[in-house]
């Protein structure tokens, strides 16, 4: 009896569990505390983080064949829940702010230095081409790229750029403020900007058109991301498929960020998440993440030189693709200068070009190492 008991013990996860696993489920722990109490990103952290802790409970077999989380992950494996993302995304989008100032896209691109900076002190670090453009699109604060992207060029670093990917994007109000305070004057974020135009129904269902046959003749490898951020935003604007629009931008988005969340934190397993190339990874996305916050900052004090209509410099942050997070950053930091300022609309013009610019930049960095 006594060696049945003891044989039993030994077959526990109790047992089993080593100091590395006990690591990761502190640091899901942190990631639920970051969501619960903090409110940082919940609909994301949430389930990344109970992944995560059902990865590192020793002999689940969730992630083995034939468990659970392995057949969920092969929505991941093989590219699927990305697009859905972005079809998601796109039906919830109102890309009017964009279209009614095009200047718009330039900090949207601007923003996207941070990935190609990042590019470059990836392989500064010797990680190979498609591994530092997986980690460099981290950049773009676009979680659904850099899963897209890490999936095609370098799956085994899939779990730490998704996590931080996901994580920056959690972290934009406290990593962004500090770096828009220091980068712009006083009289800069006092600067009212004029009420943007009414976009009519004809713009938006014409420049969903015209962005997909653009985007996709011009980087082919884009296809999958913009045809579907297109595709959902066309419904969206269409008015004739509001059953289906409506399905896609809440109860499809909502199913597939569970199943997403879910098997993101669970391939972040011990023994591949706790190495050194974690933390490279997690300094290179930090270091991209502030480049391209940076750029859209600086281009838009440039372009106030440039154009004789002013615009509020804050919003030039809101061109990396933290939808719509950066934007409501943009919109605290400018009522706090200006009460009278009102920049959540005119930080959005931006920011959904920087979705629009990471996803193209997916597509050239998979052009180019593919």
């Amino acid at each position: 009896m006594g060696n049945n008991i003891s044989n039993l013990f030994y077959e526990t996860g109790l047992y089993n569990m080593t100091l590395r696993q006990i690591a990761m489920v502190l640091i899901a722990a942190l990631l639920m505390y970051l969501a619960i109490e903090k409110k940082y990103e919940p609909l994301l952290l949430i389930p990344i983080s109970f992944g995560m802790l059902l990865a590192n409970l020793p002999l689940t077999g969730l992630m083995e064949e034939g468990g659970l989380l392995y057949y969920i992950y092969q929505g991941v494996d093989l590219n699927i829940y990305p697009p859905l993302i972005f079809m998601g995304l796109g039906a919830m989008t109102d890309f009017g702010p964009l279209i009614a100032n095009p200047k718009s896209v330039f900090l949207g691109a601007a923003a996207q230095i941070g990935v190609f900076a990042a590019l470059a002190g990836a392989a500064l670090l010797n990680f190979n081409l498609p591994e530092a453009a997986s980690i460099a699109i981290i950049g773009g604060a676009n979680g659904p790229a850099a899963i897209f992207l890490s999936t095609e060029l370098a799956p085994h670093l899939l779990g730490a750029i998704a996590v931080a990917a996901y994580s920056y994007m959690a972290l934009v109000p406290i990593i962004q403020p500090p770096l828009m305070r220091f980068l712009t004057s006083e009289a800069d974020r006092e600067i009212e900007m004029v009420q943007l135009r009414e976009v009519n129904k004809k713009e938006k269902i014409l420049f969903a058109f015209l962005t997909t046959l653009a985007g996709i003749l011009i980087i082919p490898s884009s296809a999958a991301l913009i045809g579907s951020l297109m595709f959902g935003n066309f419904m969206r604007e269409s008015g004739v498929v509001e059953r289906l629009a409506d399905t896609t931008r809440n109860a499809m988005i909502n199913i597939v960020t569970i199943f997403l969340g879910l098997t993101v934190g669970a391939i972040s397993q011990a023994e591949v998440f706790l190495t050194a190339e974690t933390i490279y990874i997690i300094i290179l996305g930090l270091a991209a993440f502030i480049i391209g916050t940076i750029s859209g900052l600086l281009f838009a004090r440039l372009m106030n030189k440039i154009f004789k209509a002013k615009i509020n410099p804050l919003i030039g942050s809101a061109g990396v693709a933290a939808v719509p997070m950066s934007a409501r950053v943009s919109q605290k930091l400018g009522k706090e200068a200006n009460d009278n300022n009102y920049l959540l609309m005119h930080a959005m013009g931006p920011n959904v070009a920087g979705l629009l610019g990471s996803a193209m930049a997916a597509g050239v960095l998979l052009s180019l190492v593919a």
